[in-house]
């Protein structure tokens, strides 16, 4: 399945991996051979946490690397800005109590709910994509059923 990331957050990524397989491989390969030197490896806790921190760095390495094998990076040119999509930013209305709220729909890796930047898996944004203005919208969240109205979709 292939995901689609926006070209800052592929950016990010790509950068994250470089930095685990350059900096922090070599750094976790010095941290295991200094606790090899400390003699009998069956009772070296040093050693044992060192391998530890290397199992876990190789397995992000492979997420990493998957996540980008598996990625497309968005083109802004082929949104339909009349719906909500990828990168759209939604203002809607609480219909339950009147609220309104503004969501940005983001790849997951992108998410910031304090800065309003919810992923287009989660509930909302699942709920939202594909909806256009006027639109009404059932979302099950852990609250219960939250109904919203879609009242405008800005792409900046």
């Amino acid at each position: 399945m292939s995901r689609i990331l926006t070209k800052e957050a592929f950016e990010k990524l790509r950068e994250e991996l470089h930095e685990l397989k350059t900096v922090r491989r070599a750094q976790v390969a010095k941290a295991i051979a200094e606790a090899r030197e400390k003699g009998d490896l069956s009772e070296n806790a040093e050693y044992a946490a060192a391998r530890e921190e290397q199992r876990l760095l190789e397995a992000r390495i492979a997420e990493l690397e998957a996540l980008l094998a598996q990625s497309q990076i968005l083109d802004p040119s082929q949104i339909d800005t009349s719906k909500v999509g990828l990168l759209a930013t939604v203002r809607v209305r609480n219909l339950a109590n009147g609220q309104e709220f503004q969501y940005t729909l983001v790849p997951t890796v992108d998410a910031d709910v304090r800065a309003g930047k919810i992923s287009i898996e989660s509930p909302i944004g699942k709920a939202l994509l594909g909806h256009a203005v006027g639109d009404e919208v059932a979302v099950q969240v852990p609250a219960g059923l939250m109904r919203l109205k879609v009242l405008e979709i800005r792409y900046d």
